[in-house]
């Protein structure tokens, strides 16, 4: 493919809303992703203020109330993370009938298969980097991952 054609391609998806572009021509086949680093969400204080949103003298309207609190924060799962090395497709098992790699509350040791992702039609398999037992699958099958990304949590 012709230098000056990729050039063209690759500034029409750094340009463009779009974030993936795969042209094939003859037997020269050329994918281009476009992958932009989620930006760090600026943490500022926050005050809140108790007592009522609505005077208690006008009539309650449905679906205009005041919202309901929000639910707590859920606490940061205990043990050690295992992230995904890459972007790309989380599956549990080798195919669509076979049984999973691992299951909750499964032991596992360093070395010790606990999924495949999926990434540009390639098939990664996921390791354990520590031995413990499987507490949390945090990824459904089938499910897109990022890099980074959590999957299990192992104790």
């Amino acid at each position: 493919m012709d230098l000056r054609k990729l050039k063209t391609l690759i500034d029409l998806v750094a340009e463009s809303g779009i974030a993936e572009l795969e042209v094939t021509e003859g037997e020269d086949k050329v994918r281009i992703a476009k992958f932009s680093p989620a930006p760090a969400a600026p943490t500022l204080p926050t005050t809140v203020v108790a007592g009522p949103l609505v005077p208690s003298s006008a009539p309650a309207v449905a679906g205009t109330g005041a919202p309901a609190a929000a639910p707590a924060a859920a606490p940061e799962p205990s043990g050690h993370a295992v992230k995904s090395p890459m972007v790309g497709t989380f599956y549990r098992s080798p195919s669509p009938g076979a049984a999973s790699f691992v299951e909750l509350g499964q032991t596992v040791k360093p070395g010790d298969t606990l999924c495949i992702i999926e990434a540009m039609k390639l098939l990664n398999e996921i390791e354990a980097d520590v031995g413990g037992i499987v507490k949390e699958i945090l990824v459904e099958n089938g499910q897109p991952v990022e890099y980074g990304q959590p999957l299990f949590i192992i104790e």
